[in-house]
């Protein structure tokens, strides 16, 4: 029961530190590379900052308040977990995109940002956001404005969510052109320069959505393993009760000597992959060991099916 506490507890603080560490790249980015240059990215950290540079407001304030709305909807529909941690990154990053804009120093930004130009910048940017967004919704959480729209359409649907963050984006910064944007020194941007901003916009959110779903399909790979060892049962202990992961015992016979051998099978995550390759080694130092890459895992601790079932035998026809 004790073992078990802790490894729950591990996990969740795991998953906490990830969220923690994807919202400082997704603040820092927007403070260092974004915001000193009047760029306008997508969602709602997009839309603050359209209402930054033209009211003055700090964005960490408008981002916070818009979610509050857009969280209702979160513990509704995605569940009461999901809207604990959105809560927590949401927290986070109003506080991050306020403070960052005010304890980095003016020296850094100007040799990072400004000195590199509005494209750099931008490439840079938008790199930084998506990372950050993949690692809270790898997670299970999110930064909540439009990642929240993406992932409760991808709950149902199988359409990537860096997609759907992409169209919703566009739409954002194209609105940016009807409303007025001033520098940080109060000098009103024309319109052209806006345009120009705004295409610089784009290519933050398509870099961005990319950077979101290689991400996201990196961390949700998967490898199968085959095991045969002596200690077999110590093993697959380990593997269900340590790891969480299924095992399939196999019946063998090993051709050569044609004696009876046991073969574990264990689908995981290529994350933890070495977590169990180091355990297994412990165990059994000789155990022999076959791994291949494998797509489309679906059941219990990996993918969903996603979508209306196919009609059976027993169903209604129209």
């Amino acid at each position: 029961m004790a073992r078990t506490l802790n490894n729950k507890w591990f996990r969740t603080a795991k998953e906490y530190l990830v969220i923690t560490l994807g919202i400082l790249l997704y603040t820092v980015g927007w403070s260092v590379f974004l915001t000193p240059n009047n760029l306008i990215g997508g969602g709602v950290s997009g839309i603050s900052a359209i209402l930054q540079y033209a009211t003055g407001i700090k964005m960490g304030y408008t981002y916070f308040a818009i979610n509050v709305v857009l969280l209702v909807t979160s513990f509704l529909i995605i569940g009461p977990a999901f809207g604990v941690k959105t809560i927590y990154a949401i927290v986070m990053a109003s506080i991050g995109l306020n403070v960052f804009q005010d304890i980095i120093p003016a020296g850094i930004i100007q040799d990072f940002a400004l000195s590199n130009g509005k494209l750099m910048s931008a490439i840079i940017g938008g790199i930084m956001s998506g990372i950050g967004i993949g690692m809270s919704i790898s997670q299970g959480g999110s930064t909540g404005g439009t990642d929240i729209v993406a992932l409760i359409i991808a709950k149902y649907r199988n359409i990537s969510p860096g997609r759907l963050l992409l169209t919703m984006n566009v739409i954002i910064i194209a609105s940016s052109l009807l409303v007025p944007s001033f520098t940080a020194n109060g000098e009103r941007i024309a319109f052209v320069e806006k345009f120009v901003t705004a295409v610089y916009g784009m290519i933050i959110v398509s870099v961005d959505g990319h950077v979101v779903d290689l991400y996201l399909a990196g961390s949700k790979q998967s490898v199968q393993l085959f095991i045969l060892s002596r200690k077999y049962a110590e093993i697959a202990d380990m593997v269900s009760n340590g790891l969480h992961r299924g095992v399939t015992l196999l019946d063998g016979e090993g051709w050569y000597t044609k004696e009876p051998a046991k073969v574990l099978m264990v689908i995981t995550r290529k994350t933890e992959l070495n977590l169990l390759l180091r355990s297994v080694k412990t165990i059994d130092p000789s155990a022999f060991l076959s791994i291949s890459s494998v797509t489309g895992v679906y059941g219990q601790g990996f993918d969903t099916f996603k979508g209306k079932a196919l009609p059976t035998d027993e169903s209604p026809q129209v």
